[in-house]
């Protein structure tokens, strides 16, 4: 082969087959490992692109974006959770590495987040200080037990856990969360000391901590609106640290940052628990295993949605929770994935996990050398940029205009919202009650599926009989059809439905099931089907069947349900049931049936 034939773009060394000016060329471009299916899927690195001049370049610009926000949301996002203020470097580092290793989605932002950093601070609340050994013991526990269960949840395939999270309870969960870390940011934000409630007891208010806030605020929110491609949090603490410096604002009593130690973290298993203890953080990490995923799930599906490809949310859950347990083997707490990183990563070019790998440098550049420099930097500062990332949550009229689609929904957003407030340091019996209320409210659906009466419109379509005000199909037919499965939860409302209008109306020698949306069928939909069968075979009335879907069909025959006779008809289509009925009819039918 001629090298200078090759298109280097490819994606490690396995040709393929483009066509090429000689046989014998080995196209580049399309190049991959194979590898079996098992191994790629656990594996997922192994199928990164192979890296070129090109590429690098893009992804380190990435990169390099990226790393610069890690490291002041890092440590801002300690600060939340109430650890030491390194350990949010210790998060951005090792496992934001292990994640972008064996997770499906390449491109997410993965380390401390604003939601997680809130859940770990509430949830440790009254078991230790803030800031003590045995506060970061426990936090280090919480992200081991966090890490653990999720990998566990990605080997057993239990991704479409997530689908239980409806969209109105986490809305409404964010936007109380967004809430409590803004009032828990406050008092930093005016040179206070204490939490909100010491604050909103005994108000104080620093001029000089207030200027830096608001200045911060007010630079972030400039460079978010006319300069985002520079990395605005870096730039707004080193500036804060510099006049810091200049103004002297640490001799005259305020508040900064302090030491930040450098060097890499010790990687260590944590000491035992009592089972006490244990327990306590049982709900915290089952919450925190959640709500960190779904975080990872807004960011993933936006990655996959523009790569083209398709997410494996199971694989992810096993890379993020490996991240959890190499950030708890760091010394440092949960992490997830930062949708705000996230976009910046695709904004800036991000094409592969590349870009995490420079982002990974950059933050152990600056954990072994330019940490300490961190020292000067207003504690007002590293508010605004808590702040600042959190306040893009807070959407009222988004949770609020679900009222024009579903008012239920939106009352268990409302109800997630105020909960998660009210029951603030444990707030995840806030999310708890909402996903509770969401799945009764799913129950009670499942438990009473919209069955109507249905009548021949003049489009030819069958509707609702009642609500179109449309002449009944025949004179003695009761025409009938179930938006739902036929299982355990649906069979007693349709037995009842079909008993309750026998009972009105003793003419009826007919009952038609358009059978359509009925798309599986359970052994108590089987009984019921042959308790209905039986009841009307008693009282002398035809049954049809039309559009009975095959897997329906194959249980009602295997169940020797369906013995056709004059008393029970099947029809593949509704035209030709209708068809079979139309000798009953007082009108013809419609042109799009007959």
């Amino acid at each position: 082969m001629v090298a200078s034939q090759a298109v280097l773009c490819g994606t490690w060394y396995v040709p393929c087959a483009c066509a090429l000016p000689h046989p014998s060329d080995i196209c580049l471009v399309h190049t991959t490992l194979t590898l079996p299916p098992r191994l790629s899927r656990l594996l997922p690195f192994l199928q990164w692109p192979r890296p070129s001049k090109a590429l690098l370049a893009g992804e380190l610009w990435a990169g390099l974006t990226v790393g610069l926000m890690l490291v002041p949301q890092g440590v801002a996002y300690a600060a939340v959770a109430g650890m030491p203020l390194v350990t949010g470097i210790y998060a951005s580092l090792l496992p934001a590495l292990v994640a972008v290793l064996f997770s499906s989605s390449q491109r997410l932002g993965v380390g401390p987040t604003a939601l997680t950093s809130l859940l770990i601070g509430a949830s440790l609340t009254g078991l230790a200080a803030p800031g003590s050994a045995q506060w970061v013991h426990l936090a280090v526990w919480l992200s081991l037990l966090a890490g653990g269960l999720q990998v566990l949840l990605g080997f057993g395939r239990f991704g479409w856990l997530l689908s239980l999270v409806s969209s109105p309870v986490m809305n409404g969960f964010t936007q109380a969360a967004a809430w409590l870390i803004l009032s828990s940011q406050l008092p930093a934000l005016v040179g206070a000391h204490g939490s909100f409630g010491d604050w909103i007891r005994a108000p104080q208010l620093q001029g000089e901590a207030l200027a830096y806030g608001i200045g911060a605020i007010l630079a972030l929110l400039a460079f978010k609106r006319w300069a985002s491609r520079l990395p605005a949090a870096i730039l707004v603490v080193g500036t804060g640290g510099v006049l810091s410096v200049i103004t002297g604002y640490e001799a005259r009593g305020g508040v900064v940052i302090g030491h930040v130690p450098a060097g890499l973290p010790a990687l260590a298993l944590p000491g035992p628990i009592g089972s006490d203890t244990l327990s306590a953080l049982v709900m915290p990490a089952l919450v925190i295993t959640l709500m960190s995923f779904l975080e990872t799930a807004s960011s993933a599906r936006v990655d996959h949605q523009r790569s083209g490809t398709r997410w494996d949310e199971n694989q992810d859950l096993i890379g993020q929770g490996l991240a959890k347990i190499a950030s708890g083997l760091s010394g440092a707490f949960p992490t997830s994935a930062s949708f705000s990183r996230s976009a910046v990563n695709l904004y800036a070019g991000a094409r592969t996990g590349w870009a995490t790998i420079f982002a990974v440098l950059l933050v152990l550049v600056a954990l072994l050398w330019v940490a300490p420099a961190l020292h000067p930097v207003p504690q007002p500062v590293l508010a605004a940029v808590v702040i600042t990332a959190v306040i893009n949550l807070i959407r009222p009229t988004q949770l609020l205009g679900l009222w024009r689609i579903s008012r239920t929904e939106t009352v268990i957003g409302i109800l997630t919202f105020v909960l998660t407030l009210a029951t603030a340091p444990r707030i995840y019996w806030g999310v708890l009650a909402g996903l509770l209320t969401s799945l009764s409210h799913f129950l009670y659906q499942r438990l009473h599926p919209r069955i109507i009466e249905v009548g021949l419109h003049p489009d030819g379509s069958l509707r609702d009989r009642h609500l179109w005000q449309l002449p009944p199909i025949a004179p003695d037919l009761y025409a009938l059809r179930m938006d739902a499965a036929l299982d355990f939860a649906s069979a007693s409302t349709f037995e009842r439905t079909l008993t309750d209008h026998l009972a009105l109306h003793p003419e009826v020698r007919q009952v038609c099931l358009f059978a359509h949306p009925i798309n599986r069928i359970d052994v108590t939909g089987v009984e019921v089907f042959g308790q209905v069968l039986r009841l009307l075979h008693a009282r002398g009335i035809a049954l049809h069947l039309s559009g009975l879907k095959l897997p329906v069909d194959q249980a009602l025959r295997r169940a020797g349900a369906l013995g056709e006779g004059p008393l029970l008809r099947t029809y593949r289509t509704d035209a030709e049931a209708l068809q079979a009925l139309a000798g009953d009819r007082t009108t013809p039918l419609p042109p799009s049936v007959a």
